[in-house]
């Protein structure tokens, strides 16, 4: 079982390294029927506070409703689950008839993109008739709305001289054999983030009886360096538990590390071996979702078992030669520039408002596949629906894809996108352009006084097309005609839909 998990503290008195603002923490919640605000907390991710959290509210006695706004941030969700919480109290869960509602993550919503749910955590902050504990790793990320209707509590990095205590007392309850020096590296080299080195320890502890200074790297870490020599050895070399155990020493998260292995394992692998792995791959991807869902960490363990055991085993032998290996091509598309994180920003903006998902969301898990799904726009038709579906121009396809936006390829496809964007648009238009006269004075008034969309029905009700001949005379297109007419649009919308649906599908 994941240590963090087993040794989470149950009790505010057990957080280790934020006396001051676990006091500040603890004094908010027992004043709170004087003041009635929410509480942001907020610092670097694995410093304890959705910990602390929890144990402030074991404290009080006060049952827990939990919402994690990465993942559940509209403006229905917030009021449905968050806002009846907040809204209204309970006489038989205990701690007074209070409720403790948590938002984690409240720093990752977003305006329009989200639908409205960073409006709707302002509004209810306001509103809450229950304490409301906001957790976010950047407060200024936040809007000025809901900063200043909330009290806020800063947790900082974790010192060292405070990291080592809690590794030593881990090592006792699990019967670890230690130095004293290796404990001190280990804090050391995670200063600031007691999470890592409680996995740091853990992961050191499975592998050895007795923990000395040799078993912790010290120093800073070349992670640069660290992945490389890993890809080597769980893509061409070492057997499922060789690369599981490997993968302890690189100091990648799963969701990093995931993306390295899936960039650079086509590079060495073929045909079945190829599948096989991605088949381990997909199953890591899942649990990494469940962790993103449930903030429950210990499902870490699943997916690294099956990233790196589970394609190792997938390998047909050993293989040798040189790989030339390289970082996801993904980041490198965020990282070049501001202009370039602009760029990403408004793509993944697209995303969110158009499927109804976070900006989080959009930027980690849609856009990398749309991204491989379109490279080079080699399946040009998917590249079309995407262009069309979230309204890009050359220099987000090009972004997404990979290809030059100045290049003939991506300014058609851009050029195809608007057609089928204004062929959507009549098409899902209801009606509305019909009956309107070819000078465009739809709804005028003719000099006897009459609309001209009346005129332009016959005595059934039927719906013409009155066109001005040259003459000066009117003709009307045949019933015949104007069926043929519709029978090509309807014809034409299926095609349509048929490109839209490759996204769609996808999506």
């Amino acid at each position: 079982m994941d240590w963090t998990e087993k040794y989470r503290p149950t009790t505010l008195s057990e957080v280790r390294g934020n006396d001051k603002a676990r006091d500040a923490l603890k004094e908010w919640a027992e004043t709170w029927d004087d003041h009635r605000e929410a509480v942001i907390i907020y610092g670097s991710p694995g410093i304890g506070k959705t910990s602390a959290a929890h144990a402030l509210a074991n404290d009080m006695g006060w049952p827990t409703i939990e919402l994690n706004a990465s993942d559940s941030r509209t403006k229905d969700v917030i009021n449905r689950v968050a806002g009846e919480a907040a809204k209204s109290g309970t006489l038989t869960a205990g701690g007074g008839g209070r409720r403790l509602v948590i938002m984690d993550e409240a720093d990752n919503i977003h305006g329009n993109a989200d639908r409205g749910g960073a409006r709707a955590i302002t509004a209810l902050v306001k509103e809450a008739s229950q304490p409301m504990i906001l957790i976010a790793n950047e407060y200024y990320e936040m809007s000025n709305g809901l900063r200043n209707n909330c009290q806020d509590i800063e947790f900082r990095d974790v010192s060292p001289r405070s990291i080592v205590p809690v590794l030593r007392d881990l090592c006792r309850q699990e019967g670890v054999e230690y130095e004293d020096e290796a404990l001190e590296d280990l804090a050391e080299q995670n200063s600031g983030d007691l999470r890592g080195a409680v996995k740091d320890l853990q992961a050191i502890a499975e592998t050895t009886e007795r923990l000395t200074t040799d078993d912790v790297i010290t120093g800073e870490r070349d992670t640069t360096e660290g992945i490389f020599e890993y890809l080597d050895v769980v893509l061409k070399e070492a057997g499922a538990q060789e690369a599981l155990e490997a993968s302890y020493d690189v100091d990648e998260t799963p969701d990093d590390l995931i993306n390295w292995i899936e960039d650079n394992m086509p590079k060495d692998y073929q045909g079945a071996e190829l599948a096989r792995a991605y088949e381990f791959l997909s199953n890591a991807d899942q649990w990494l979702g469940r962790v993103r869902e449930t903030q429950n960490y210990s499902f870490w363990r699943y997916a690294g078992d099956n990233m790196t055991a589970g394609v190792a085993a997938a390998r047909d032998g050993t293989k040798g030669g040189w790989t030339r290996y390289g970082p996801p091509s993904y980041w490198s598309k965020l990282g070049r520039s501001k202009g370039t994180r602009n760029t990403r920003d408004y793509v993944a903006q697209q995303i969110a408002a158009i499927d109804g998902v976070s900006m989080r969301t959009a930027r980690r898990e849609i856009m990398p596949f749309l991204s491989t799904m379109t490279h080079h726009c080699r399946n040009r038709e998917l590249t079309v629906a995407m262009a069309a579906t979230y309204e890009l121009e050359a220099e987000h396809v090009a972004f997404v894809t990979g290809s030059g936006k100045d290049t003939n390829k991506v300014q058609d496809i851009v050029a195809d996108a608007e057609a089928l964007r204004e062929e959507a648009a009549v098409e899902h238009s209801g009606g509305v352009f019909e009956g309107a006269s070819a000078d465009g004075r739809d709804g005028e008034t003719d000099a006897d006084g009459d609309s001209a969309d009346a005129d332009a029905g016959d005595e059934n009700g039927d719906q013409q097309v009155t066109l001005a001949a040259e003459d000066g005379t009117e003709s009307d297109i045949a019933a015949d005609e104007a069926d043929t007419d519709e029978t090509e649009s309807a014809s034409e919308a299926a095609e349509d839909d048929d490109q839209q649906s490759g996204l769609s599908d996808f999506m």
